[in-house]
Order: structure tokens, then C-alpha cells, then sequence
């Protein structure tokens, strides 16, 4: 597979790294303006650059028929419509607001338990996620999916953050610690006794190595758009 990577940070490098140890060729590694024409050479994008650049980097490999996998966060205002560059332009787009296989069985878990706890009026749900201090937005991609899937179950109609003394929304704690990689716990607390899950990563490697395997899926796939539940067929009991 012939891999373009779109911003070349700290998890763009690692991407790299696992990429090559599958035996993948990076063709093309950018931080700036993308180059059409460099662009082209490759099967597969894969972007992890800043917020300000993830909906142009998106509609530029759609518009020239490269598939594109997406892991840049706190762009999603512009979700939808990169939706409809992609149908417009009969192109292939994954997004994931975490690649990690581990944090997408995390969100299954998470579902699952909104499912059971909704309407249980004795206990309030809580939020809390930890990231190093070089992410940019706050709170975190996960943590906003982890409560939109809570609300989607449930009676709550909002989050917030920084947590407010509301009934009808989510309180999204969020810290920026040095050399922490990824920390989420959703908590439902009572008078009488507290239920949480949680998830910490470890490294970066985990999140690299779930978007390689995306790139890898999405080459396979007709035009579409796709999440990471389809890469790893995960489905919620009913």
C-alpha cells in the first residue's frame, strides 16, 4: 500500500513506524499545503494534522481520488460536509475520534452500561479524561463521542465543560498532564456506591497501529463513509 501521512507530528512519525514495519510505502509526508501532485501517489492518506487543516486535507484527498483516514480532532463542525464531499466525489473517508482497538471496545462498553443505566434516576454520570500537554483541544475527540453515545441512551441532552451543576448534562472534566497518553473514565455516582469504566493507553503505538489497519481495510472498500466500528465489526448487545 502507498501511504501519504498529513502532518508529521509526533503520532504522524509513529504512524510511520508501524506503517513500514507492515511493509507499506510512504510517499509522501507533509505538514503544510498539500501538494496535489505528490498526493496522488499514494492509495491512502492518513491525517493527524491540526484542526485547521483536517477539513481542506480531507476534501483534497477526496477531490483526487486518494482514500482518507482521518484522526485530527476538534474539527467537527465540518463533519457533515466533508460527508458530502465524499458522496459528490464518490470517494472513500474514515474518521475515528481514536483508532485505538482497545478505546473502541471501551465505546461499546460505554454504551452498553448508558443503555442499562438510563433512567435509573439515582445516579448522575460523570466525565474525566487526562491528555499529554501538547493536544490542542480540550475536551478530547473520545470523550465527546463517549458522551454524545451516553445521550443518544439517556435523558441527558448536552455536555459541558468545564462540568457545571446541571441535571440534563454531561460534566467533561479535562487535564493536560505531561506524558500521559490517554486516560477516560466515565463514572455514575450515588449516595450509595459509584459505578466506572475506564480506559488508559499506554503509548501511541496502539493508536497507530489502529489507523494502519484502517488504511489497510479502507483500500478494500467501496466508496463510502466509514468508522472504525466497520473496520472492526463491533456491534452493541441488544
Amino acid at each position: 500500500m502507498k501511504l501519504a501521512i498529513l502532518g508529521y507530528g509526533k503520532m504522524g512519525k509513529t504512524v510511520e513506524e508501524i506503517a513500514q514495519l507492515r511493509n507499506h510505502d510512504i510517499v509522501y509526508i507533509t505538514s503544510d499545503e498539500i501538494d496535489t501532485t505528490e498526493l496522488k501517489k499514494a492509495d491512502v492518506a492518513i491525517d493527524f494534522s491540526i484542526p485547521e487543516a483536517a477539513f481542506t486535507n480531507i476534501a483534497s484527498c477526496l477531490e483526487n481520488n486518494v482514500a482518507i483516514v482521518s484522526g485530527t480532532t476538534g474539527w467537527l463542525n465540518q463533519y457533515e460536509e466533508a460527508v458530502e464531499v465524499c458522496k459528490s466525489e464518490s470517494g472513500r473517508f474514515l474518521y475515528a475520534s481514536n483508532f485505538s482497538v482497545g478505546v473502541n471496545i471501551f465505546f461499546e462498553l460505554n454504551s452498553y452500561l448508558a443503555k442499562i443505566m438510563s433512567g435509573i434516576e439515582e445516579y448522575n454520570v460523570q466525565m474525566k479524561e487526562i491528555h499529554h500537554l501538547e493536544k490542542k483541544d480540550a475536551p478530547s475527540g473520545t470523550a465527546i463521542s463517549l458522551a454524545d453515545q451516553i445521550i443518544q441512551e439517556s435523558d441527558y441532552q448536552t455536555w459541558n465543560h468545564p462540568p457545571q451543576n446541571d441535571k440534563t448534562s454531561i460534566g467533561i472534566d479535562a487535564e493536560r498532564k505531561a506524558g500521559v497518553f490517554g486516560f477516560h473514565d466515565v463514572t455514575y455516582d450515588s449516595e450509595i456506591d459509584t459505578i466506572s469504566i475506564s480506559h488508559n493507553a499506554k503509548s501511541r503505538k496502539g493508536f497507530a497501529h489502529g489507523v494502519v489497519i484502517a488504511a489497510e481495510w479502507i483500500l478494500k472498500q467501496n466508496t463510502g463513509v466509514y468508522s472504525m466500528k466497520d473496520v472492526l465489526q463491533l456491534n452493541s448487545p441488544t
